[in-house]
């Protein structure tokens, strides 16, 4: 009985000076600065001292005798600028310039004089505390704490190495612009003000991420866009609560309306004209510090079989080109399970000769069609994985060399048809033709579900899978707009942009779903 009292009390003990610690902490953290600068800089250095990049460098404020301190992290903060403004600025002697204009008291000295008569730099904030000296610190600026001052002046010198502006990868296209978003927020609001002199574009600053936080620019046209919308958007936003945010991936996930949805509900581009087009239709877009892809909410089904070229392009190609998307997108879909719902089910719906065709060309193979499918769909996925995470001069070569090696091999060896190797062509050819990657994707998914329903009831099953796909789709919205919007709801008006592109000068109107103040496109 003894042993456990004493233990419990050690517990106890250590309990209490576990939270008396933490207490400390976070009072230590959130502790203001004082007028002692030796006490101030004994706080930095036991907060962020200890990494080797940070650098503290001591000297005479303008040979006033004063002793200051300027606090940076090499490679992040740009020491040309430090070292051939803010040092000379602060240590050149204007002692007698302070003396004559303003009250001198010796030993000290007004941080309202550094600000306005000596800095040459146009980004200066005064901090109170620790911890937000160290979160910018460690962002790229510079702090400098001053003898006598109880503020620390934050100097904007961040500095990072970013890549040229190129040609978005993800979202080739024969014309049109040539620029692509990078991983830089600042280039990428620059890229979307210089589009155009955009009247009422307004760009709102959020953080996020907890431990590593990162800007993040909400932007809209203000007298375009639902008020409702953008209050929706920025009430997802300020609710997401994790550690880091590395990829704009993260936002979408932790913003979309179903996350158990196949469904991609925001889109993601790398391409500017996309975005500064979303946003005249009265749409959000989303830029995250730290990657190329913005994201666009609210979307519809429509949106993901749709590219820029299309408006890009006389209506009568890019009406052609839209429908021959259409179809692809069905038969990436579809391709593989009609095989094998006509083959293994309906073989009395196929045209004779057709039929005594296919027949010969399975004789001997030992498989039904659904284990040939599903090889062969695989093996096609892999291969299309295995060439996208190859080196670039291998990785095309890979993924053709491959497939016609591995196709050519399983019908030689019997395992396979030719008419199957024919269809799964056919399908991954289609997939390739889907503008953007999440939907292809998620089309790529939905394929093996279809096979399997229609090797379980034939046509039937196909048609099942479809209706419940559809039903699913219906139910589903992108922040309050139907995913199959103008389908369902019915706007017999806007299909002028659905599956054809009328003329410009026929769309004269935003679409109605997005509840735009001003519903009509003129200047």
């Amino acid at each position: 009985m003894m042993k456990e009292w004493i233990s419990k009390i050690g517990k106890k003990g250590k309990g209490n000076e576990k939270d008396k610690q933490e207490a400390y902490n976070s009072q230590y953290l959130t502790h203001q600065f004082t007028d002692n600068l030796n006490y101030n800089l004994e706080c930095v250095k036991q907060e962020i001292g200890h990494n080797w990049d940070v650098h503290f460098r001591e000297f005479n404020l303008g040979r006033t005798g004063i002793r200051s301190v300027i606090i940076f992290v090499d490679g992040l903060s740009d020491k040309d600028l430090i070292d051939k403004h803010i040092m000379p600025s602060l240590m050149v002697d204007f002692s007698a310039e302070y003396k004559q204009n303003l009250p001198y008291l010796k030993g000290s000295i007004s941080k309202e004089f550094i600000k306005n008569e000596v800095l040459s730099i146009s980004e200066i904030e005064a901090v109170r505390s620790i911890k937000e000296l160290a979160s910018k610190v460690l962002t790229g600026s510079t702090a400098l704490l001053i003898d006598g001052s109880l503020d620390a002046l934050i100097l904007g010198t961040t500095k990072l190495k970013t890549r040229t502006i190129e040609e978005p990868v993800s979202e080739a296209l024969v014309r049109g612009p040539r620029v692509g978003f990078t991983e830089s927020l600042s280039d990428n609001t620059s890229l979307l003000r210089g589009s155009g002199e955009i009247e009422n574009l307004s760009l709102v600053k959020f953080q996020v991420g907890k431990r590593s936080k990162k800007d993040l620019v909400v932007t809209y046209i203000k007298d375009i866009v639902d008020p409702e919308l953008v209050q929706e958007v920025e009430s997802r936003i300020k609710k997401i609560d994790i550690d880091n945010v590395p990829e704009s991936g993260y936002v979408e996930q932790l913003i979309e309306d179903n996350y158990l949805s196949p469904f991609p509900q925001v889109q993601n581009t790398e391409r500017p004209d996309r975005v500064i087009a979303a946003l005249m239709e009265g749409r959000v877009a989303i830029l995250l510090d730290g990657t190329p892809f913005a994201l666009i909410v609210p979307v519809t089904l429509s949106m993901m079989l749709q590219s820029p070229e299309d408006y890009y392009e006389r209506w009568i190609p890019g009406t052609f080109i839209r429908m021959l998307r259409y179809l692809a997108a069905i038969l990436a879909l579809f391709t593989p399970s009609l095989y094998i719902a006509f083959i293994s089910f309906h073989s009395g719906m196929i045209p004779t000769k057709l039929a005594i065709s296919i027949i010969g060309t399975k004789s001997g193979v030992p498989f039904p069609a659904l284990i040939e499918a599903l090889f062969m769909e695989i093996a096609i996925e892999i291969l299309r994985e295995a060439g996208l995470r190859l080196p670039k001069p291998i990785g095309p070569a890979m993924g053709i060399v491959g497939g016609l090696i591995i196709g050519e091999a399983a019908v030689q060896a019997g395992i396979i048809s030719p008419v199957l190797v024919i269809v799964v062509a056919l399908t991954a050819i289609s997939s390739f033709s889907i503008p953007h990657y999440s939907i292809g994707i998620t089309l790529r998914i939905l394929r093996f579900p279809a096979m399997l329903c229609a090797a379980t009831f034939g046509l039937y099953g196909v048609i099942l899978f479809f209706l419940l796909m559809a039903s699913h789709l219906v139910k589903l919205k992108s922040f309050g707009v139907p995913y199959l919007s103008p389908a369902v709801p019915y706007r017999l008006s806007e299909w002028k942009d659905l599956m054809v592109r009328m003329p410009l000068m026929m769309m004269k109107r935003r679409p109605k779903m997005m509840h735009t103040k001003n519903p009509i496109r003129k200047g």
